[in-house]
């Protein structure tokens, strides 16, 4: 009976841990930090591709204004040309005078300056019929009142009112004109003709007691001297004074920017501008006793 009891409760209180388990809420499991760290760097790395594909801001293009070739500008000069005293390098400095208009925008204004350069010069020969004085220069760049500079691709086109000058357009050589030439060597023989002749013719009538004979005499002499002041003379130089106008043409297309056509700027010198040395002065003279050591 003692086993049988105890049998018994052993079954009874299985029964009730069974029913008790059943019974029990489902256990919750903690989270291990692996799994807690991965999503965020997970985000991470996928939002970092995503920010570098983001394209960069684009920059606007500037606005380009082209000068079509052919373009004739009018200009005038600043600085008087001589082929007597111009030399290949020589700069050539003007400014226009009118300005040029490209569809219904103003695209080189009147005050533009020009810059260029002087390329050859040929001196007029000597004598009758020898060969003309030349000048070619070319331009190099424009200067705009806001103070931009742009390269130019420009040469002589034609000297507008010129007397005595022509411009070959195909090369834009300046020559000067054969009437100016036989003007020159006429004016520079008489110079020295017409005071010969009167000279000898003087002389020569007054020694024979024949005026007339001694005039005759002085002007064959003034014609032999024109003749030997002919072929020593020099032709005419190139002269193109300051202020002459100088029709320039484009060679090849300009092309500007917006830049270029804005408002003026001020500029203003650096800091570390070096200032103009001073004049030198003459140094006061002391005065001292005659014989005083240190004076002379």
């Amino acid at each position: 009976m003692t086993h049988l009891r105890l049998a018994l409760t052993a079954l009874t209180l299985a029964g009730s841990l069974t029913v008790a388990a059943q019974d029990a809420p489902p256990a919750t499991p903690v989270p291990s930090a692996g799994p807690a760290v991965a999503p965020a760097a997970m985000q991470t790395a996928s939002a970092t591709p995503a920010a570098d594909a983001a394209p960069a801001a684009a920059v606007p293009a500037p606005n380009i204004i082209f000068v079509p070739a052919g373009t004739k500008v009018l200009l005038e000069l600043r600085s008087a040309i001589n082929t007597k005293s111009a030399r290949p390098g020589d700069g050539v400095y003007l400014s226009s005078t009118f300005p040029v208009i490209v569809g219904n925008r103003v695209v080189i204004p009147a005050g533009v300056y020009v810059q260029g350069v002087v390329d050859s010069v040929v001196r007029p020969g000597r004598g009758i019929g020898a060969k003309r004085a030349q000048l070619n220069m070319h331009f190099t760049s424009m200067i705009f009142p806001n103070g931009s500079v742009v390269e130019i691709p420009g040469v002589v086109n034609s000297l507008p009112g010129a007397e005595h000058q022509k411009v070959n357009s195909d090369e834009g050589t300046i020559q000067q004109d054969g009437g100016s030439n036989k003007a020159h060597n006429a004016g520079e023989t008489a110079k020295v003709a017409v005071p010969t002749g009167a000279t000898i013719g003087s002389i020569g009538g007054l020694e024979g007691g024949h005026p007339l004979a001694g005039g005759l005499e002085g002007a064959a002499a003034g014609l032999a001297a024109a003749g030997i002041v002919a072929l020593f003379t020099r032709g005419a130089d190139v002269n193109i004074t300051s202020g002459t106008q100088v029709e320039m043409v484009l060679q090849r297309p300009l092309q500007l920017q917006e830049a270029n056509l804005n408002g003026p700027t001020t500029l203003v010198p650096a800091s570390t501008q070096p200032q103009p040395l001073p004049k030198p002065g003459r140094q006061a003279r002391i005065l001292c006793p005659t014989g005083s050591l240190g004076c002379s």
